[in-house]
Formats: structure tokens, C-alpha cells, sequence
């Protein structure tokens, strides 16, 4: 039984450096310490043309966005508030994908809207935030952002 994170370049413009290496382990890391096994997970860079796209198409929302995620097989874990288990008994479930907009966070650095100071450490919050979204997480009440954010620092922290 094991992860595999496929990672999958869509950006016209790679000038920002993106260490996909480190960013796939970081996820599989995320996905291993919160209880999964086994399955296939989706590690998508896009640019902001493309996340605009998907930001409208999915969240209803002009513009783009830093990340977002797309559960596939998870399941509703009753031990937990509100967090997912991917389902373990398809052979080689599809976990989900998370979607990061390299571009767009770079934006938010330059102008002070970033959770971090440098690009490096901003793609990880968003991998290891994307990557619990598709574990069931969530920031809709100040409640659940409390433990979400929580849980990504000692996540980020680990790394």
C-alpha cells in the first residue's frame, strides 16, 4: 500500500521556481500523517488564466485564486468533526487533487496578502492547506479555521 502524488505542470510561464519534488513529498507526508494509506493524488501548477478558469467553474468566483482542492474518494470519518478518510476499500482510490497557482501567490507576497514572506514557504501553507481541504477540512466557521490552521502549522512545522 502507498501514495502516489503525480505533480502536473500547466503553466505558460514557469519563471517562478517551483520545487514540485519537495511540494509532492510534503503532500504525501500531509496525507500519510492524517491516516492515509494508499491512493492516487493530484499535485496541478497552473496560471492564473487557468485557475480563473477553474475558480469560476468550481467556486463560482471571478478571478483567480491560490489554491483549491477537489476530493475524490474520501469519506466522511465519523471519529472526526468534519474530516474525510479516503476510502480504502477500491483498490487504489483516487484521493483528489490540489490545484496551486504559483503566479497568484507570488502576488500576494509581493503585496502583503501572503501567509509567508518568500515563495518557497507560501507554496507549501497551500499544499499542506489544499491537501487537508481534500481530507475534509475546512475554514467556514471561526471553529473549524482554528483547527484547520492549527493542524497546518504543526503539519508545516514537521516538514
Amino acid at each position: 500500500m502507498s501514495i502516489e502524488v503525480f505533480v502536473t505542470e500547466k503553466r505558460n510561464d514557469t519563471t517562478l521556481e517551483v520545487d514540485a519534488a519537495h511540494l509532492s513529498e510534503l503532500a504525501r507526508s500531509v496525507l500519510e500523517k492524517e491516516g492515509t494509506t494508499q491512493g492516487e493524488f493530484g499535485l496541478v501548477f497552473v496560471d492564473e488564466n487557468e485557475m480563473s478558469e477553474l475558480n469560476s467553474a468550481h467556486m463560482g468566483k471571478d478571478g483567480p485564486t491560490d489554491v483549491l482542492a477537489f476530493p475524490i474518494d474520501a469519506t466522511q470519518n465519523p471519529a472526526a468533526t468534519n474530516v474525510s478518510q479516503v476510502d480504502v476499500t477500491d483498490e487504489n482510490p483516487l484521493i483528489g487533487d490540489v490545484v496551486v497557482c504559483p503566479a497568484y501567490a507570488a502576488k500576494g507576497i509581493a503585496d502583503g496578502t501572503a501567509n509567508m514572506d518568500n515563495l518557497k514557504d507560501e507554496l507549501a501553507l497551500l499544499v499542506v492547506h489544499g491537501t487537508l481541504h481534500v481530507l475534509g477540512y475546512d475554514h467556514q466557521s471561526p471553529e473549524e479555521a482554528a483547527v484547520m490552521q492549527a493542524r497546518e502549522r504543526e503539519l508545516l512545522a514537521q516538514k
